[in-house]
């Protein structure tokens, strides 16, 4: 698509790339500005160019070594940040004018070739150029072009956007005369006024009486040698940590997760003699080797006293994905205090978390991947680990597992010699007893439990159970079977298997299939127990078990149970251990 001046067009979301060219043997420096609503960068780092060549987002990336007669810039929409309103696109010259290059042209290219071209003409004695720009418009980006010339040459356009410029230096021969360094006037009238164009409209020098035309103004001239270009960041930007200083080798440099800052101290050689955290020497023992530092001893010992508490704090309410947890470890680093010491401070406190997070996300009777996710990423922050963790672990997995076959989630067997209606699957196949309770008493018989996508049967010798999914009315384990309360005649069945809790599970994943009971992602079942009355309930009984005080394998507890009218309420919830509850249930 051919663009005139003013003109714009959609563009692909995907890698483009912008492709200046020219007829002539000069060579022009391609370079972007990433602004944000306000017209300006967010700092100078949202500046591409020859000395800063790729953006930290990899939104912008330039081509350092282009084909003669071209210049290059790749440009990634998807990795473009939210902040990040347009891509500007500009080029500059250092030997001569733009208007010295014939066939001045910007192209634009997708995955599948061209797809925006732009010839620009009318060009005037000018060493910058704003060739267009990319910009957001309503969820799509678009690409607008522009030709607009910067008399103050690459520092002026630079400047406008918002850019540092160090060295005030002027590098043109006309630098004194009373140019503006702001956009050209001729380029200011193509296109004040435009609803969409966010730069200040700017006041040419004709239009002041002869006595009182303002002062020239110099635009630092902007080379390769007075930038001032910030240091590469790390090979991980996104952890605030001490890295060698690029610039002096001999020390090390504090990176804050953005950029580097000016906290800095030597990077210690002889580690065996001297303190890693201060760099002086240490005592030398009596019988052999070094004493530590007592200096840094005292100093870490008062900070660790507020940092344990601080992280313990954050560890019970924002929890370890959150920002506060990334800035407690943070500030561990800066002092330099080695992690292991500050996990080891914190054990007990993980191990009170992660009993915490397995019974509250048992008290509803679900375990969601999010509860899971959040439980093993407490377990890898903190290094936990021993039988207790282990048993936590299991029942997290377990948990989870059940909870899947109950949405819905089932597996498929493969059950040879079955007969089966062409649509139908089996999910569960295991031996089970049938207890039948007589007047007599219980009547056991042995055989396969099999349930399909259509129904439950039993099989067993010379006696057989059929049970459409549509007169089952619910599943349930206990004591060690599964009960199915249906709506026929003879009533429901009782079955003994090895493991009730999964078969229950299953079948109640079947049954909800069939009746489209599955609820929706993130949907909470009616009888779940809000997480303000968890918290609450957790407060008052300190975090154990009520009955004997026991801090491990808690649960919550409805002390009248909700097949008895109880409600789910902070005076009907307590919290008992495991023991306690299933004796409780024997009770009952």
């Amino acid at each position: 698509m051919e663009l005139r001046k003013g003109a714009h067009a959609p563009v692909p979301t995907s890698l483009l790339a912008v492709v200046v060219s020219w007829r002539s043997t000069h060579t022009v420096d391609a370079h972007a500005l990433l602004v944000t609503e306000s017209g300006l960068v967010r700092g100078d780092r949202d500046f591409v160019f020859f000395n800063a060549p790729r953006h930290a987002s990899q939104a912008v990336t330039l081509d350092q070594e282009p084909t003669p007669g071209t210049a290059r810039l790749s440009i990634s929409l998807p990795r473009t940040e939210p902040d990040v309103a347009r891509i500007v696109i500009s080029a500059s010259l250092d030997d001569a004018t733009f208007d010295q290059l014939p066939e001045l042209t910007l192209t634009v290219h997708a995955a599948d070739g061209p797809i925006a071209q732009f010839t620009i003409d009318g060009i005037e004695d000018v060493q910058a150029m704003m060739f267009g720009e990319f910009y957001r418009r309503d969820g799509q980006w678009r690409f607008r072009a522009i030709g607009q010339g910067w008399a103050g040459g690459l520092a002026g356009l630079a400047t406008e956007f918002g850019v540092t410029v160090d060295e005030p230096t002027a590098g043109r021969a006309n630098a004194g005369s009373s140019i503006p360094t702001r956009p050209t006037h001729a380029a200011m009238g193509q296109f004040e006024g435009s609803p969409d164009h966010r730069h200040r409209a700017i006041t040419p020098a004709a239009a002041y009486p002869l006595d009182e035309v303002p002062p020239p103004t110099h635009a630092p001239a902007l080379t390769r040698r007075v930038i001032d270009v910030p240091p590469p960041p790390p090979e991980d930007p996104e952890l605030a940590d001490w890295h060698p200083d690029p610039e002096t080798p001999d020390q090390l440099r504090w990176w804050d997760g953005d950029e580097w800052t000016a906290s800095v101290h030597p990077y210690v050689h002889d580690q065996r003699t001297r303190c890693t955290r201060c760099g002086n020497p240490l005592r030398r023992k009596l019988f052999g080797g070094h004493g530590p530092c007592k200096n840094c001893a005292d100093e870490i010992e008062e900070f660790l006293t507020h940092w344990r508490n601080r992280a313990r704090r954050v560890l019970a309410g924002p929890g370890t994905m959150s920002q506060e947890w990334t800035d407690v470890w943070a500030a561990l680093r800066f002092q330099r205090i080695d992690a292991e010491r500050g996990r080891a401070l914190l054990h007990e406190a993980g191990l009170t978390q992660v009993e915490r997070m397995v019974a509250f996300a048992f008290a509803d009777g679900e375990v969601f991947a999010e509860e899971l996710a959040a439980f093993e990423h407490v377990v890898s922050e903190l290094a936990l680990s021993g039988g207790i963790v282990d048993d936590l672990r299991r029942r997290m997995h377990r948990g989870r597992t059940l909870s899947r076959l109950r949405a819905g989630e089932l597996p498929t067997v493969n059950t040879p010699g079955l007969h089966l209606d062409p649509d139908e699957r089996v999910h569960l196949d295991l031996p089970a007893v049938h207890v039948r309770m007589l007047a007599r008493g219980p009547r056991n018989t042995e055989g396969r439990l099999i349930g399909s996508s259509k129904k439950l049967r039993f099989v067993g010798h010379g006696t057989g159970i059929e049970l459409l999914w549509n007169r089952v009315v619910s599943v349930h384990p206990e004591h060690g079977t599964v009960i199915l309360a249906a709506t026929s005649a003879r009533g429901g069945a009782t079955f003994g298997v090895a493991d009730p809790d999964y078969v229950a599970a299953a079948l109640e994943g079947a049954l909800r299939v069939s009746k489209r009971l599955v609820l929706a992602p993130g949907q909470l079942d009616s009888r779940s127990i809000p997480q303000d009355v968890k918290a609450q309930v957790w407060q008052r009984d300190g975090g154990a078990c009520v009955e004997c005080g026991d801090g491990h394998y808690l649960e919550f507890d409805h002390i009248i149970p909700l097949s008895r009218g109880g409600a789910t309420s902070a005076t009907n919830l307590q919290i008992l251990c495991r023991a306690c509850n299933r004796a409780k249930g024997a009770r009952i």
